[in-house]
């Protein structure tokens, strides 16, 4: 996986968790800003190749993804890639005080911002909570991952949610630009108890397991194809 400045804010002694937290968010979002069109167009292409072939994926018949937002990984190449497999794509929809929902993902041009401020959703019938147990794999949104598995999400807590529904052992992996993910023994992430953690990520230059819990995905590349990743600090 590629080095890159990475983006971190400055943490003090005393500093409150949600603080830290948000400070963190605020410095991702900025970088993220930054990045150019052409770049986005880039680094989408990439990840889609990196995770259609992350072994958990390559061989699912349902994977739970997501419509990015701006400034986020786009994974619409992604989501055409798995559809045109015959990849049964769940995305989230979401309800009043953020309900968990799902529904199966019909196109690129059926995806549209719902309401503002919400990420684009498919127009297709809810299937309720309950239909992400039918994932064999969750690719999961985050604005910063560390190596022990922890992510940094959005600030409204869906996914901390939402991954009490998938089945057990199915494998959650977040999807990021390569500066943000982090060597959690010199910028961890922060995390609170609620917090749920990933087994792995996936990035355009490439994958890799992450944490304890990592080995519930199969194997690890990275982005050369040798299976000797790079380490995550610095990046």
């Amino acid at each position: 996986m590629s080095r890159g400045a990475q983006p971190h804010p400055v943490v003090l002694d005393g500093d409150e968790i949600e603080d830290v937290k948000d400070r963190w968010r605020e410095a991702v979002r900025e970088t993220r800003r930054q990045r150019s069109p052409r770049a986005r167009q880039e680094a989408a292409r990439a990840l889609a190749a990196v995770v259609r072939g992350i072994p958990a994926v390559a061989d699912a018949r349902c994977v739970a993804c997501y419509a990015a937002r701006p400034g986020e990984p786009d994974t619409v190449p992604l989501l055409e890639a798995l559809a045109a497999r015959g990849v049964r794509v769940l995305l989230p929809v979401l309800g009043t005080n953020l309900r968990r929902d799902w529904a199966e993902y019909q196109g690129a041009e059926d995806l549209r911002e719902r309401a503002p401020g919400r990420p684009p959703e498919p127009s297709g019938p809810s299937l309720g909570p309950a239909a992400l147990a039918d994932a064999d794999v969750v690719l999961a949104p985050a604005l910063a991952v560390d190596s022990r598995g922890s992510r940094l999400g959005q600030g409204g807590g869906w996914y901390d949610r939402v991954l009490a529904d998938a089945r057990p052992g199915v494998p959650v992996i977040a999807l990021v630009h390569d500066e943000e993910v982090y060597d959690a023994t010199v910028h961890p992430v922060p995390v609170q108890p609620h917090d749920r953690g990933v087994d792995a990520v996936a990035t355009p230059s490439g994958w890799r397991p992450l944490g304890q819990e990592g080995a519930t995905v199969d194997g690890e590349v990275d982005g050369n194809g040798d299976g000797e990743g790079e380490g995550t600090g610095g990046r």
